[in-house]
Parts: C-alpha cells; structure tokens; sequence
C-alpha cells in the first residue's frame, strides 16, 4: 500500500473517531456495504467517482485526498505467499481485508486483539452448480488490552 493511501487512512480514522461516525453510517451516504467503504478508507480499494466524492464531502478531505481514493492500491513487496492453494486464500483475505477487518472490530470492541487460540468455526456445505462452496463461520475471544 502506497504511503499517501496509509496516511489517508489514517486521516481519515481520526476524523471518523471525532465525528462519531460509525463504517455503517459511512457506508450509507455513498451506498455501499460497511466492510467495502472501510476497505476504501483503509486504503485497499479503489472508488468510483462518486464514491470518492461522497467520502471526500463527509471527511472534509482535498481535491488530492479525494484522488487518492481512486487510485489503484498497490500490493507487492510482501513476504512470499504460500502455496497450498486454501493456505493461499486465507493469506489473500489477510492482506485484501486484515486492516478492514481490524478496524471494524476496533470499532466494535474497543482497542484490543482476537485471540490466535480461543476461536471456534463452524464449516458448512452449500451446492453449487459449478461446483459446491465452502462456508465458513469464525468467532474468537476479544481481549481487551490490558492497561498498567
């Protein structure tokens, strides 16, 4: 991720924070889901337009700030990928949706973290024509940051 798009983000979160906005609020004035328009601020989407337009007016942001949001995000320079084709997935989400993700439970719960060991997931399988999916369902334990 280019520097303009993570200090963006970062921008943008403070505004958020101080607004007392909610991603859904957000998501809401440019018609688009939660986790999309968050995924966009956090910088790992690009806009449309008019998605660009709609952030840009509700954070207050420039004209350069608001091109920020349509530009492609860059993804290399990241450690080597693995290469077990369902490892692979999973490492693909992390790196397209990990800050999202982060964000979103940071605005739910608080600052912490999702314990590595206290998680449950539930698989479930949906026919498919073209072939049948996989569906999975994690939850795990929020831990709180402890404060001394």
């Amino acid at each position: 991720m280019n520097d303009a798009k993570t200090e963006l983000g970062r921008k943008i979160l403070k505004i958020k924070k101080s607004k007392g906005l909610k991603w859904a609020e957000v998501a809401a004035r440019i018609g688009q889901s939660p986790v999309w328009t968050c995924a966009l601020c956090m910088g790992q989407m690009s806009a449309e337009p008019h998605h660009a337009r709609g952030i840009a007016e509700l954070f207050g942001l420039d004209e350069e700030e608001e091109a920020t949001l349509l530009e492609i995000p860059y993804r290399g320079a990241q450690p080597l990928p693995p290469t077990d084709p369902l490892i692979y997935r999973f490492y693909e989400l992390i790196l397209v949706y990990g800050t999202t993700w982060k964000e979103m439970i940071h605005e739910e719960f608080g600052d912490g973290i999702m314990s590595a060991i206290d998680y449950d997931m539930q698989l479930e399988r949906q026919p498919d024509q073209k072939g049948d999916r996989v569906r999975i369902t994690m939850s795990g334990k929020f831990l709180p940051y402890k404060r001394y």
